[in-house]
């Protein structure tokens, strides 16, 4: 079989299926129709008819189906026009990179990010007029220490690096790394993260823009189905748990040009190049508006919030872990400088993030930006009230991106159509749902007034 899969504007992956035979040279020049008007905020239903067309790069076989399944990724063209078509995140991440080329800044951007997840072995949800409740569990949980069983759990803020029998995900996660391995997408560590209850880490090794957020697409997919092999579910949602660490994904920038690292001078602040500088300038002045797209719903924000290691302060340091941008400093190789922006979680679309902020640092490069001074102390536990901080909610970022879009316009990598689309849907179909709805915690406080 051949799996055609593309990626909503939202980050998911739609797919549909049809026997080898089926496919031949002319789908890669002319494509395979589909209805455009079914994908959440796509086309209308008047000009619902797009196009398919495989990318043979991205050929893989597909890890999780019984029977040989080559596995494309596609992008999207208009039937009439044959154009692109602007809202297609695989494009949007190409733009970019196209862009990125045409500036003669650089020739490539690198990405790594630290994609977080949990392991839970049963969820449960429900959402109705009258009542709504949400259940989640994990042998590991804290919350399970008062039951019969092994007594291997995890305290809260207490899950980083636990060994065997402690770590109960160990062979879960190898059998994801090795799956990854299999298809070509090189892994890095995987470990256990901070939170009880399951959470997990696997690193992906850095690679260009667009790819990297091939491999982000295909790491969830991977993820996902190996737990569900073991009977257990994985989700990205950034915050699961209350009063626990939540799940990011930290990202990995650096800039090269004809194979020349150019984030890099030893006699710079943390070995940065005045290049670098401007790029971290360029995130911090556009993050509000970056957080639209990179934390990207109303449940980021329960894990943007001070006390969980999460970097909710908008400035820069060298190995500080409560700031927003870190600079590694493992390595005083040329090669191995960058910076990490620490706000973007995996819910995001890997497209439109990595593009986004490759956009913001390419702004802050041509403009000449300054990222101020670092902060080289435990912003955790000392209170700046100078220091700027990541929007309090999703709707405080779309109304940061409606005042602040014109970098991601430059080279019409973005369209003015996608970010009205974002920014109206989100608004609609993600804020106002939660906003509008009675919450449990309400009638806790408010039930007996």
């Amino acid at each position: 079989m051949v799996d055609l899969k593309f990626c909503d504007l939202f980050g998911t992956w739609q797919h549909m299926t049809l026997p080898v035979r089926a496919l031949d040279e002319s789908a890669f020049d002319e494509g395979l129709g589909f209805d455009g008007s079914s994908i959440r905020g796509w086309q209308g239903i008047q000009e619902s008819d797009m196009l398919l067309m495989p990318q043979a790069e991205s050929a893989i076989l597909d890890p999780a189906t019984a029977a040989p399944t080559l596995s494309l990724i596609c992008e999207i063209v208009d039937p009439v026009t044959r154009e692109p078509y602007a809202k297609d995140p695989r494009q949007i991440a190409r733009r970019a990179e196209e862009h990125l080329r045409s500036t003669g800044v650089a020739d490539t951007a690198f990405f790594g990010p630290e994609c977080e997840f949990f392991v839970f072995d049963e969820v449960s949800y429900e959402l109705g007029p009258n009542r709504s409740h949400y259940a989640v569990d994990s042998g590991e949980g804290y919350w399970n220490s008062g039951k019969p069983g092994l007594g291997y759990t995890a305290r809260p803020k207490e899950g980083y690096f636990p060994a065997a029998p402690s770590d109960t995900l160990h062979d879960v996660r190898t059998e994801m790394v090795l799956t990854l391995e299999r298809v070509g997408i090189p892994c890095e560590f995987h470990h256990h993260e901070v939170a009880s209850g399951g959470q997990c880490e696997i690193d992906l090794r850095f690679t260009s823009l667009t790819r990297m957020a091939d491999h982000v697409m295909t790491y969830k997919y991977v993820v996902k189905n190996v737990a569900r092999r073991h009977g257990k579910t994985a989700t990205f949602m950034p915050k699961p748990i209350f009063g626990d660490n939540g799940s990011g994904m930290h990202t990995h920038q650096s800039l090269w040009k004809e194979g020349t690292p150019l984030m890099a001078d030893r006699s710079g602040y943390a070995g940065l190049s005045q290049l670098a500088r401007a790029y971290v300038g360029g995130l911090l002045a556009h993050a509000p508006a970056l957080l639209a797209f990179c934390a990207p719903t109303t449940n980021s924000y329960r894990r943007l919030v001070p006390g969980f290691e999460a970097p909710v302060n908008l400035v820069y340091s060298q190995r500080n872990r409560s700031a927003c941008i870190r600079i590694p400093m493992y390595s005083e190789s040329p090669k191995a400088k960058r910076i990490e922006f620490r706000c973007p979680d995996a819910a995001a679309n890997p497209y439109l993030a990595f593009a986004a902020m490759l956009m913001a640092g390419l702004d802050g490069i041509q403009r000449g930006l300054e990222p101020g001074a670092p902060a080289d102390f435990d912003l955790f536990a000392e209170a700046h009230e100078e220091i700027p901080q990541v929007p309090g909610s999703l709707a405080e970022a779309l109304t940061a991106l409606e005042s602040d879009h014109e970098f991601l316009l430059a080279g019409d990598v973005f369209s003015k159509e996608l970010i009205e689309t974002w920014i109206a849907w989100k608004r609609e179909n993600e804020v106002d749902t939660v906003r509008l709805r009675p919450h449990p915690a309400e009638f806790t406080l408010y039930f007996d007034c």
